[in-house]
């Protein structure tokens, strides 16, 4: 079977079977679902985290997203420590996100398919520790879908190599300085964000259409 259908499968298997399980956990309190309005949080490692906050930053029910480190032993490190890779930090992001409109299992989807996870502490010529594949999971929850989904995409073989993904526990983030935060909206003529980002996020904005931000739709193509 083609691997881009396996993996459709796979995700909306247990996009379903996490729909399902919600609605199990908070049959106790269906009175007051109308009344909840509270964000989640999701930290991914996908390479440099300009690249990966440009894509989150477009899905529907994304709030808001930080450029940041986490996963080291520095705490407050600095971009430039950080680069050095002595810090043990990976570039990531903080995702906040209302689980109402876009679940875990569809940050997790848009994870997987915008960046290589099984080329290890490397994306494209971004090489260091720095720029691992990792997801940090924040519960339970998280730690079980990123577990189960990293298993069967491996066991599908959707890609040619191994999944190096690593999956950790959250500990801290520290967010990054902030000429790092919005940087490809910022600064799109600049030279890694034409080359690198822009053509990332064309390809990102064709698979996902459906699940942009109305302001979203066509953005990187008009601009």
């Amino acid at each position: 079977m083609n691997p881009k259908i396996i993996f459709l499968l796979i995700t909306v298997f247990y996009f379903h079977n996490a729909c399902s399980r919600e609605r199990d956990n908070s049959s106790q309190d269906q009175n007051n679902t109308a009344m909840n309005t509270s964000y989640d949080t999701a930290t991914f490692g996908s390479g440099c985290y300009w690249c990966t906050e440009a894509i989150f930053q477009r899905l529907e029910g994304v709030i808001s997203v930080e450029s940041g480190f986490s996963g080291g032993h520095v705490k407050n490190p600095t971009y430039k420590e950080v680069c050095t890779g002595t810090t043990g930090h990976a570039e990531v992001c903080r995702i906040t996100y209302n689980p109402s409109v876009i679940d875990y299992i569809e940050l997790l989807e848009v994870f997987w398919k915008t960046h290589d996870p099984t080329t290890l502490n490397r994306q494209g010529n971004d090489v260091g520790t720095q720029y691992r594949s990792v997801i940090f999971y924040h519960n339970q929850r998280q730690k079980d879908i990123a577990l189960e989904m990293k298993g069967k995409l491996s066991v599908a073989h959707i890609w040619e190599d191994p999944i190096v993904t690593e999956i950790s526990p959250f500990e801290a983030f520290y967010k990054a300085q902030d000429y790092h935060q919005d940087y490809y909206n910022q600064n799109k003529s600049q030279a890694y964000c034409r080359f690198v980002i822009t053509p990332k996020i064309e390809k990102f904005e064709k698979i996902f259409r459906e699940k942009l931000k109305k302001s979203s739709t066509n953005h990187t193509l008009t601009d």
